[in-house]
C-alpha cells in the first residue's frame, strides 16, 4: 500500500470498515459470501480503491482498504453497499423475499482510520512541538 498520489494530493490513508446485513440476518455464507468478495474487488477496481484485507463473516463484513481523498468515508461505504446490493439481488433473487424490506445492508457502519507509522501519539507530538520543525519532520516522515 504505502504513499499514493493523485494529480492534487499525496495520501496514505487506510480505513477499517464494518457493516452488517439488514436485520443482522446470518445470510453471508458459501456462494453468497464468495460472490460478495468478488463484487467488492470489482467495485474497488472500478473506483481506484485498494483492498488490503477483507473478510465476509456470516452476519457482518470487514474491509481494510485505502481510497483516494476525493471520496469521503460515507461515500465509499455508499458505493460499496449500493452496487453490491443491486448485483447480489440480481444474482440471488431469493434474497429479496427473505429480506422483506428489499435491502441487503443495514444503514449504519463502523469506520476507523488506521496508520502504520504515524500514530495518534506521533501526531500529538508533532502538533505540540510544531515550532521545532526539523526534529519533528524527521520523526513524522
Amino acid at each position: 500500500m504505502g504513499i499514493k498520489r493523485t494529480s492534487h494530493a499525496v495520501y496514505d490513508t487506510k480505513y477499517h470498515l464494518v457493516w452488517i446485513p439488514k436485520y443482522r440476518k446470518e445470510i453471508l455464507t458459501d456462494k453468497l459470501a464468495m460472490r460478495i468478495k468478488e463484487i467488492f474487488r470489482e467495485i474497488a477496481g472500478q473506483f481506484g480503491f485498494e483492498i488490503d484485507t477483507m473478510e465476509v463473516m456470516v452476519e457482518h463484513v470487514h474491509i481494510f482498504l485505502l481510497f483516494p481523498p476525493r471520496y469521503s468515508i460515507s461515500k465509499v461505504v455508499e458505493i460499496m453497499k449500493s452496487i453490491s446490493s443491486s448485483m447480489v439481488f440480481r444474482e440471488f433473487p431469493w434474497l429479496k423475499e427473505f429480506l422483506w424490506g428489499g435491502e441487503l445492508w443495514s444503514d449504519g457502519y463502523f469506520a476507523r482510520t488506521v496508520g502504520e507509522k504515524v500514530t495518534s501519539e506521533v501526531i500529538r507530538r508533532y502538533i505540540q512541538y510544531h515550532g521545532d520543525e526539523d526534529k519533528i519532520q524527521l520523526e513524522l516522515f
